[in-house]
C-alpha cells in the first residue's frame, strides 16, 4: 500500500507560508509524507524558496518527512497533476474578497474544479489546532465522500462534527383553508417534503457514525439559503467541508454558487471534495 501524502504549494508569500503550516499540521495528523511544489517559469529560480519551506517545517515538525521539487508550467496544472493521488492538497488565499500568491484572480476556482481529491484552501486567521469543531454542508447523496471526509477530520482534531443540511423553503401553490389546522393537501405535502428531506442527512450519516463512535455529530436542518448557513457558521469553526459539485460549461469545469461563497467569503479554511455524481 502506498503511504498517504500531503501535497501544499508554494510561491514564497507570506500566504504560501500560512498554507505551509496547514498543510505540515494535516500531514503530521496523519503521519503522511508532505510534498512541496512550486511552479515558475525557470527552475533554477526555486531553490531558496523550497529550502526555506522544507526548514520551516522541519522546525515545525521535526520527524515529519518532507520532499520538494519545482514544476514549470502553471500551478493549477501542476497542483491538479499532484492531486491525483494525494491525501489532501492544500494552498492559501488572503482576506475576504482578495487572493493573492499562487491563487491569484480565478486560480482558486479553477484548482477547485479540476482537482482529483479533496483541496483544503486555507482562509481566515484561525490557529491550526484551535480546538474548533468541523462544519460539513451536505447537500445530497452525493456528498457521500464529504461527509466521510468530515468525520475523518473530526476524529483526527478530537472535536465534534457540526452537519447543516440547508434548503431553501418551498412555497406551495395557495388553496382554499382547510377547517382542520394544517391538514390541507398542500401542507400535508410539504410536511412529507420536509420529513423525507430531514432524513436525508440522517440517514447518510449513520454508516459513518458507527465507524466513528468517538465523534459527537450535530446535525441540523435549516430553511435558508445553503451559502448563507453555512457562511455563518464559518465565524466559529476550524474547517468547513463540502462536496464540489461540478458543472461542465464552454470555459470548461465549474464550481456551483456556495463553493464560490465560501471560498472568497468564508471565516475558516474550507475544504472541497469532488462529488461523487
Amino acid at each position: 500500500m502506498t503511504p498517504q501524502h500531503v501535497v501544499v504549494g508554494t510561491d514564497g508569500s507570506l500566504v504560501a507560508v500560512r498554507a505551509l503550516d496547514w498543510a505540515s499540521d494535516e500531514a503530521a495528523r496523519r503521519a503522511a509524507e508532505l510534498r512541496i511544489v512550486y511552479a515558475v517559469p525557470d527552475r533554477d529560480e526555486a531553490g531558496p524558496v523550497l529550502a526555506s519551506a522544507v526548514a520551516r517545517v522541519r522546525e515545525r515538525h521535526p520527524d515529519l518527512t518532507v520532499t520538494s521539487r519545482a514544476v514549470t508550467g502553471s500551478p493549477v496544472r501542476a497542483l491538479a497533476q499532484e492531486s491525483a493521488d494525494a491525501a489532501l492538497t492544500v494552498v492559501g488565499t488572503r482576506g475576504h474578497n482578495g487572493v493573492t500568491g499562487l491563487m491569484t484572480g480565478s486560480v482558486s476556482l479553477r484548482l477547485a474544479a479540476r482537482v482529483r481529491g479533496p483541496l483544503l484552501v486555507v482562509r481566515g486567521d484561525h490557529p491550526c489546532d484551535g480546538g474548533r469543531e468541523v462544519l460539513l454542508g451536505l447537500e445530497d447523496d452525493s456528498d457521500a465522500d464529504a461527509a466521510a471526509y468530515a468525520f475523518d477530520e473530526a476524529e483526527r482534531r478530537a472535536v465534534r462534527l457540526r452537519v447543516l443540511h440547508a434548503r431553501t423553503h418551498r412555497h406551495i401553490t395557495p388553496e382554499l383553508p382547510s377547517p382542520i389546522p394544517a391538514t390541507s393537501p398542500g401542507q400535508r405535502r410539504l410536511d412529507r417534503e420536509d420529513r423525507a428531506e430531514e432524513a436525508v442527512p440522517r440517514f447518510s450519516l449513520a454508516r459513518l457514525a458507527e465507524q466513528h463512535p468517538g465523534v459527537g455529530v450535530e446535525p441540523r436542518t435549516v430553511r435558508t439559503g445553503p451559502a448563507h448557513a453555512l457562511l455563518a457558521a464559518t465565524s466559529d469553526s476550524a474547517v468547513v467541508v463540502i462536496g464540489a459539485h461540478r458543472r461542465t460549461s464552454r470555459l470548461g469545469p465549474q464550481l456551483g454558487p456556495v463553493a464560490h461563497t465560501l471560498l472568497h467569503r468564508a471565516h475558516c479554511p474550507v475544504v472541497l471534495v469532488p462529488t461523487t455524481r
